[in-house]
């Protein structure tokens, strides 16, 4: 019998899984099958608006409305890689999953995260452009710059997916055929796994810790001497204006690498913290910004949510509605209306 016992010893590994994700719950699991759907409608719905309205106005057709809009489509795919599988799994208890479709799940859920994280890296570049360079920043921030923003964010997103979702596919998995978590994460496939996975681990490691120091240091650095040149800004609507912009990107940035920060901890410190509570985590972690980013950027960006309450209610915003008067009595007084 080797190290590993006698599944070990046979070179059994499974092709076929159970996802068994809250298993605490095993009793009130479809009690949660209503509010979750409706909270992956309520992500489908938000995120495709706000780009709806991106995409429909063109007063939007900016850099900065562009890297929204993008991230709220990552978010909408990212929701999509987890959510109908984790609804089934409150249908049935036991989910099964092939292989095939957990490396595929794994690998669309690390892609669209870390897609995440390089948007808001462009996002800060942008805002980074618009406030040390505002005279030139039409010159600097063209449609070519964003495409080739766009493809190192999606060669580095996929530089980083594709070696986790190789190596995992080279393991053998024999201790069991459950995997308690609602989807395929790498940390729950380590966990089924068996031999020597001290590669797997540090390489896992080392790549989060590599990707989320490596972003936090230059967010960090980025924001930093944006917020300190705005406050320089001679015109106090311009500087409101600036801060304003800048506190929305923080905000989402705070939600998504805090969700994700603290799941890490749990998963690889807290060993008594039960599966449930560990699930509940990576939930947050993975549905949380694509519940939020929406209603950041949507109630936070004048632009947008002004378009946005035009759409819903179909009339116009007070402030518009307030402006039209003034925006009436011009236009009498250049002669393009009668009086």
């Amino acid at each position: 019998m080797g190290d590993d016992g006698d599944t070990s010893a046979f070179n059994i590994s499974y092709t076929n899984f159970f996802l068994v994700g809250f298993p605490g719950l095993r009793e009130g699991r479809p009690l949660l099958l209503l509010p979750l759907t409706f909270l992956y409608v309520s992500i489908i719905f938000a995120n495709a608006l706000v780009i709806h309205t991106v995409v429909a106005q063109r007063s939007l057709h900016q850099p900065m409305y562009t890297l929204m809009a993008l991230l709220l489509a990552v978010n909408i795919c990212a929701a999509t890689a987890v959510m109908p599988k984790m609804l089934e799994g409150f249908v049935h208890y036991t989910n099964p999953m092939s292989l095939h479709g957990c490396l595929a799940q794994m690998f669309f859920i690390y892609f669209t995260l870390l897609l995440d994280y390089n948007l808001l890296l462009a996002m800060a570049l942008d805002c980074y452009v618009a406030i040390y360079h505002p005279l030139r920043y039409t010159d600097l921030m063209t449609s070519r710059l964003l495409h080739v923003l766009a493809f190192l964010a999606l060669t580095r997103s996929l530089g980083v997916a594709v070696p986790l979702v190789v190596l995992t596919s080279r393991a053998r998995f024999c201790h069991t055929m459950v995997i308690r978590h609602f989807a395929c994460e790498y940390i729950a496939l380590l966990s089924i796994a068996c031999g020597d996975l001290t590669f797997n681990n540090r390489l896992g490691l080392a790549m989060r810790l590599v990707t989320v120091t490596f972003d936090l240091a230059l967010l960090g650095t980025s924001y930093t001497r944006i917020i300190y040149a705005a406050f320089w800004i001679s015109s106090r609507g311009a500087r409101a204006k600036a801060l304003h912009t800048c506190g929305s990107h923080l905000l989402v940035i705070l939600t998504i690498y805090l969700s994700g920060l603290s799941t890490s901890i749990v998963f690889r410190v807290a060993k008594t913290v039960s599966q449930d509570v560990q699930n509940l985590l990576s939930a947050i972690y993975l549905l949380l910004p694509g519940a939020l980013n929406p209603v950041i950027y949507g109630v936070r960006t004048r632009e947008i949510r002004q378009h946005v309450e035009k759409m819903l209610y179909g009339k116009k915003s007070a402030q518009e509605v307030g402006e039209n008067p003034k925006r009436l009595q011009n236009m009498r007084v250049e002669g393009q209306l009668p009086e």
